[in-house]
């Protein structure tokens, strides 16, 4: 097998978990991803009759499909690092007016599930009446715990002020590639965990290269991988240009800060919480 300065800052064209398997143990600190959802031609909106990928048929029998992405999940677990993390994007999806939710899978893996984040995209593509606008995704945070302390290392107070639903616009179709991340998002989830450091950042469905441009903005080493040649040249030559998207990557940082945290507001003891518990003494309450 490989070692992994092999693969770094590469993109590599191939099947994401055959090049997967040929990655070394426990070599990759941090994975931003997200896979083909298997829509189906049934699945898809009136706005988005034509979204396909370049080299790969989003169609597969919905078994299959959940058992490859076990398989992948599994086959990510093993490449990460203890303590190293997964922010694994999907949807829900029904067929036949049968929900489908993707912790029907990823409860399935070898990961743990840190958080579920919600990706309120403030827009919808299936805007048909038999349910309510659907704006939202999922992003599954999984863990690879060091030894048995399956809680993790806490992250700083000014990454960890952000609530649990993220919220911000899907980059427009284009195309060159159906279903763009916007920057934010894997620049978020890279910095919240790994503000310093070089660290090994992975895409393995790297598309158009968005995952890779937010770790080279951040100083970490990335890989990707993509079925799509297609894709990695256009993911290549952004990259190439990354300096060009700096100002969104400064943006985002800026977002990352605490003008008054909670221990000088305590030092002070100005504390104000209105559902915690009243700290009026008696005396001040006669």
């Amino acid at each position: 097998m490989k070692t992994i300065k092999h693969f770094l800052n590469k993109i590599i064209v191939g099947d994401a978990l055959e090049i997967l398997r040929t990655l070394p143990d426990e070599s990759v600190d941090i994975t931003v991803t997200s896979p083909p959802y298997n829509k189906r031609n049934k699945s898809h909106g009136w706005l988005v009759t034509k979204e396909k990928y370049s080299n790969y048929d989003d169609h597969l029998p919905e078994e299959k499909y959940q058992e490859w992405q076990i398989e992948f999940l599994n086959e990510l677990e093993r490449v990460t690092k203890p303590g190293g993390s997964v922010f694994y994007n999907h949807k829900i999806r029904w067929d036949d007016g049968v929900l489908i939710h993707p912790f029907e899978w990823v409860s399935k893996s070898k990961w743990i599930i840190r958080q579920e984040i919600i990706w309120d995209r403030m827009i919808a593509a299936n805007m048909r009446g038999w349910r309510f606008w659907q704006v939202d995704e999922r992003i599954y945070w999984l863990h690879k715990p060091i030894g048995d302390y399956l809680i993790g290392k806490e992250i700083k107070a000014k990454h960890a002020k952000f609530s649990s639903i993220w919220r911000m616009k899907p980059e427009p179709r284009t195309e060159n590639h159906p279903a763009p991340f916007p920057l934010g998002l894997p620049l978020r989830a890279i910095y919240s965990i790994a503000e310093t450091g070089k660290k090994v950042v992975l895409d393995p469905f790297a598309g158009t290269g968005t995952t890779l441009v937010a770790a080279k903005l951040l100083g970490h080493k990335y890989i990707g991988i993509d079925v799509s040649s297609d894709y990695v040249e256009i993911a290549r030559a952004r990259l190439r240009r990354y300096k060009r998207e700096l100002s969104l990557a400064e943006e985002e940082i800026k977002r990352h800060k605490i003008d008054d945290p909670f221990k000088a507001r305590k030092k002070r003891g100005t504390v104000t919480w209105p559902f915690g518990p009243n700290n009026t003494s008696k005396k001040d309450s006669r």
